[in-house]
């Protein structure tokens, strides 16, 4: 037994750097190579958190810095592994105590972002599905963390009020995505909002701390591509709901939206300006692809190919933009920023 696990561990070994080596060319292996990398991740990060868990909640006051810890741990190292650096406009408005915090959720990438902006003492409503999950279940029971069954309308409300009086009491500060699932979607955009959060944002009279993160289908589509770079995210100033009451709902709700498509828009301007520039200078955009993390190591070691494969992985990117909006549009519709593309063959 013993000398078939070392010679499984060889093989793994052997596999995952010829997996490694061939992510510097190869965008398929960048992929894999990346989604392992941060499934391993989050397999590690879990298992911490139920170490940080039971090790806080020995400390008075410390047991809803759980999420803090395993975000920063999560950030620190997936960020590393891929190659993600994510900057904050806004981080000042993550210390208002209590509130609600509502973010878009694109897809399962949306963790990373989580990552970097999660402040301390703070929890998560997520779905009652997830509490049985190894590990990542265990960690977030004993974090404090808000299990929602979407199936129950009557037992979803209940769930919302009974937290809403749980982040008073311990002066903590909720994260929702008010979508309510993940949009996937190739160009900035949001599902329309659910509105458990702003029932319970004016039923506990708690401001609402919108976070945008930009889109970054030109990164990672969940299917063929997982590349990493630069991300951007900006938390906006709390909206108050002190002196709202349930007519106001849907004024409330409609209000956040609009501040986050219209940050989620600037986000796309600011790429389409930087294009610009880089058209009108030529000579200041690479050759070749920039590649991150782990795979970078490997490019410095063996090169990065020929700049043919990436021009038509921006293609690819450019075509999926163009279905998704059902019209014509320019090339790149402000996503792929020049700076990522080499010269055409």
């Amino acid at each position: 037994m013993g000398k078939l696990l070392c010679k499984l561990a060889s093989a793994s070994s052997v596999s995952f750097l010829l997996l490694t080596l061939a992510s510097a060319r190869s965008q398929k292996a960048r992929y894999y190579l990346n989604s392992f990398l941060y499934m391993f991740s989050m397999g590690v990060c879990s298992s911490l958190g139920v170490v940080y868990a039971v090790c806080l909640s020995l400390l008075p006051g410390k047991r809803f810095n759980t999420n803090y810890l395993v975000a920063r741990t999560f950030y620190a190292m997936a960020g590393t592994l891929i190659g993600y650096k994510i900057t904050v406009e806004g981080a000042e408005h993550l210390q208002t105590r209590p509130s609600i915090m509502l973010g878009n959720h694109q897809s399962m990438l949306d963790i990373l972002y989580l990552g970097r902006v999660f402040p301390p003492g703070s929890i998560i409503m997520a779905k009652r599905e997830l509490k049985f999950a190894p590990l990542l279940g265990q960690f977030m029971m004993l974090g404090g963390n808000a299990f929602i069954d979407r199936k129950s309308r009557s037992s979803a409300i209940k769930t919302v009020y009974q937290t809403g009086e749980h982040m008073r009491k311990n002066k903590l500060a909720l994260f929702m995505f008010p979508e309510g699932t993940r949009s996937h979607m190739a160009t900035p955009g949001l599902l329309p909002f659910k509105k458990g959060a702003f029932h319970l944002a004016i039923k506990t009279q708690m401001p609402i701390i919108p976070i945008v993160c930009e889109n970054y289908h030109r990164m990672f589509d969940s299917k063929t591509r997982f590349e990493g770079g630069e991300l951007r995210v900006a938390v906006l100033p709390p909206v108050e709901t002190v002196g709202l009451t349930e007519n106001d709902v849907d004024k409330l709700l409609d209000t956040v939206e609009k501040q986050m498509k219209e940050r989620l828009l600037r986000f796309d301007q600011d790429l389409d300006r930087r294009d610009a520039y880089l058209a009108a200078h030529p000579s200041s955009q690479p050759s070749k692809p920039k590649v991150y993390g782990l795979a970078g190591l490997a490019a410095r070691l063996i090169g990065t190919g020929k700049a043919r494969s990436h021009i038509r992985h921006l293609d690819q990117i450019s075509s999926e933009q163009r279905e998704s909006l059902g019209q014509n549009q320019p090339s790149d519709y402000g996503l792929v920023s020049a700076s990522q593309q080499g010269p055409r063959p």
